[in-house]
């Protein structure tokens, strides 16, 4: 089983490498299959991870869901079943040895198809599980991830087959050791699809105010149980999960625009720029403007390098 893993990761690396060629995180002429390269230790990056599947082909990442810490490698398989906020670390890369990576994201009705079309059984009453986890990966899907990445190569053929390979993927995640997290998804009326309308909510108007109850209507569950369904999947509550989409979006609005802390700290919901300063501090490290130009510096040196 080694050896099979050995060469599946290695044709896989070779095409990630070719179908890169720099570093960065690219789409690929799949729809949802993206590649990542990097060539030395890159982080932390702050983002929303949609539903997905990553696999690391070569080096090592670790990703924050607030402060519960999920690291994976070559042996190893992510699977959010949710979006979440998160913060991503490459921790093992070199110019000779880059960190190499693929993701597969999908959609709450293709795992739903999967679930009916393969017949797989599932417990409606389960209570909601972390949206996130890593397992061992097995060589049948690490298999028919290389088959889909092949399909790179043949252009005529992945319009047709690529979506059944995928459908594949998505039947040996729901198999594997957490499958029943990822079919809790797609179930409706089951706790972590509740949870997961009161996610979508929030990040349709995270700068909006909300009361509680207004999100245990949309749940239709009591504030009580919301409260614990939502961090058992989040590890957040609705308010903590709201904060650091304010914070993620006033970043990217700082790094694109030229408007100032204050501004933006409206635009993001906060009514008091001193707070959104201090909140801003305490998530990425610096005061909105010296975070800005950290980055930007950080930016040019890699151009430059």
């Amino acid at each position: 089983m080694f050896d099979q893993l050995y060469r599946q990761r290695a044709e896989l690396a070779e095409m990630i490498e070719k179908h890169t060629g720099q570093d960065g995180t690219q789409a690929t002429a799949i729809p949802s299959l993206f590649f990542s390269r990097y060539s030395s230790h890159i982080g932390p990056m702050y983002g929303v991870h949609k539903p997905s599947l990553c696999i690391v082909v070569q080096g090592a990442k670790e990703v924050m869901l607030s402060q519960e810490r999920f690291l994976y490698g070559p042996a190893d398989y992510l699977i959010a079943s949710v979006k979440l906020p998160i913060t991503g670390q490459v921790t093992e890369a070199s110019p000779k040895v880059p960190y190499l990576a693929l993701k597969i994201e999908f959609t709450v009705h293709e795992i739903l198809e999967a679930l009916h079309e393969f017949q797989l059984g599932v417990e409606k009453k389960e209570n909601a599980r972390r949206g996130m986890y890593v397992s061992k990966i097995e060589p049948s899907l690490l298999d028919a991830v290389t088959r889909l990445a092949r399909l790179l190569d043949h252009p005529v053929d992945h319009k047709m087959l690529a979506p059944i390979i995928k459908k594949e993927i998505i039947y040996r995640v729901l198999q594997g050791e957490h499958g029943a997290t990822l079919k809790q998804i797609a179930i409706e009326g089951s706790s972590t699809s509740q949870v997961s309308d009161v996610i979508e909510y929030i990040m349709n108007h995270f700068e909006q105010s909300f009361k509680i109850e207004d999100l245990a209507k949309i749940a239709n569950m009591s504030v009580s149980s919301l409260h614990r369904h939502f961090k058992e999947v989040t590890t957040m509550s609705p308010i903590q999960f709201q904060k650091q989409l304010r914070l993620q979006a006033a970043r990217s609005l700082l790094l694109s625009e030229s408007a100032d802390a204050a501004e933006v700290a409206f635009r993001v919901g906060y009514d008091s720029p001193s707070q959104f300063s201090r909140e801003y501090s305490r998530m990425f490290g610096l005061p909105p403007k010296k975070d800005i130009m950290r980055l930007l510096n950080h930016s040019d040196k890699m151009i430059n390098a």
